[in-house]
């Protein structure tokens, strides 16, 4: 069994093998590590540890190979990766141990893991969301100044433009970009925080070793541990249900322009029926609104993974591992699919 991300065959339609490889094992193993060398080096910087002890951690920590797979049994054991991964980093340079993972904690780790992720999901979204937007302003130069007729509550209303339409395509998902991109702030930051998040272990270097740790990441470094604080997660979640929701009305739309008998719209290669060989099937535009189907299921999870109890949740976090993912591959394909589809887009109102 599989998703339908990654589905033998299913996974042709739903896939996204670029946004589904900025969450894979390999990635997010690189992630982990590059915070454990960016705490090292801020380690040293700020005498904690011995002079080259925390270059020497560093070192090792990117020359050391893990299979992803060779931790799913302490996965299973401890509900996360990282104290088996800092047990195999510390075993591998004892000499210089203190400076693995030293004050930290496993969330500090996978979240400031996440915000790297999602940095790289978000500059994917944005350059592939301009490419649209191209595709949209190349289609209303052929067709704008056609007629079409408008529609409301499905039925025929009044005469429109070609341009009216594509408008109401255009506009929201550029609005849609633009939240995205504010959204950065919220996520794009180090988590450090110790056990409790009080950065207890840090004493009055604290903020000093997290702007350390932020510069060499590419990261912002907050005066304080987000650990239970999911605002900024929740938000970008509801700015990928956003993206594929508007996506999944143009979708609609275009569907809808495709029955025969209202002609609105002319695409090539439609889908085939094994009943019916007559029929060329919107799969594209229906793949649209199915992905935002999905993402506005799981946002209702993401707001859930809001409850954190006292300084920090198991439960609740582990909802976002579940969710977030699939949230980004669907949004990702729903981009490159209404690409595809504007692509495919030969006519559109009436001559």
């Amino acid at each position: 069994m599989s998703d339908v991300f990654t589905h033998p065959w299913l996974g042709g339609l739903f896939g996204d093998a670029d946004m589904q490889a900025l969450w894979s094992p390999e990635a997010q193993l690189a992630h982990y590590t590059a915070f454990e060398v960016a705490l090292a080096h801020a380690l040293e910087a700020a005498g904690r540890v011995p002079p080259g002890h925390g270059a020497a951690a560093a070192a090792m920590l990117e020359a050391c190979v893990i299979d992803p797979a060779s931790l799913a049994e302490d996965v299973t054991r401890d509900g996360l990766p990282i104290p088996a991964l800092v047990r195999r980093w510390r075993a591998a340079d004892p000499a210089h141990k203190e400076a693995i993972h030293y004050g930290a904690t496993s969330q500090d780790v996978m979240d400031t893991a996440l915000a790297l992720t999602l940095k790289s999901v978000s500059g994917l979204l944005a350059q592939r969301l301009c490419t649209r937007d191209g595709s949209l302003g190349g289609l209303e130069e052929r067709f704008g100044d056609r007629p079409l007729m408008g529609r409301t509550r499905m039925q025929a209303a009044l005469p429109i433009r070609v341009a009216d339409r594509l408008r109401d395509w255009r506009a929201p998902l550029a609005a849609q970009a633009r939240r995205l991109d504010a959204s950065h702030a919220g996520v794009e930051r180090l988590q450090l925080g110790g056990a409790v998040g009080t950065r207890h272990g840090f004493g009055n270097q604290a903020q000093a070793i997290a702007d350390a740790m932020g510069a060499r990441l590419g990261l912002s470094a907050p005066d304080h541990a987000w650990q239970s604080d999911r605002g900024g997660v929740a938000h970008y979640a509801a700015c990928l249900a956003g993206i594929a929701g508007t996506l999944g009305k143009m979708g609609q739309d275009i569907a809808l322009m495709a029955q025969q008998g209202l002609d609105d719209i002319r695409i090539t290669g439609g889908g085939g029926s094994s009943a019916m060989p007559h029929k060329s099937n919107p799969v594209l535009a229906e793949l649209l609104v199915t992905l935002a189907r999905l993402n506005a299921g799981a946002l209702s999870g993401m707001q859930h993974a809001l409850i954190h109890e006292q300084e920090r949740s198991g439960a609740a976090w582990m909802l976002e591992w579940a969710l977030l993912p699939q949230m980004s591959c669907a949004t990702g394909r729903g981009v490159t699919a209404a690409q595809a589809l504007c692509e495919r887009i030969e006519d559109m109102g009436d001559r």
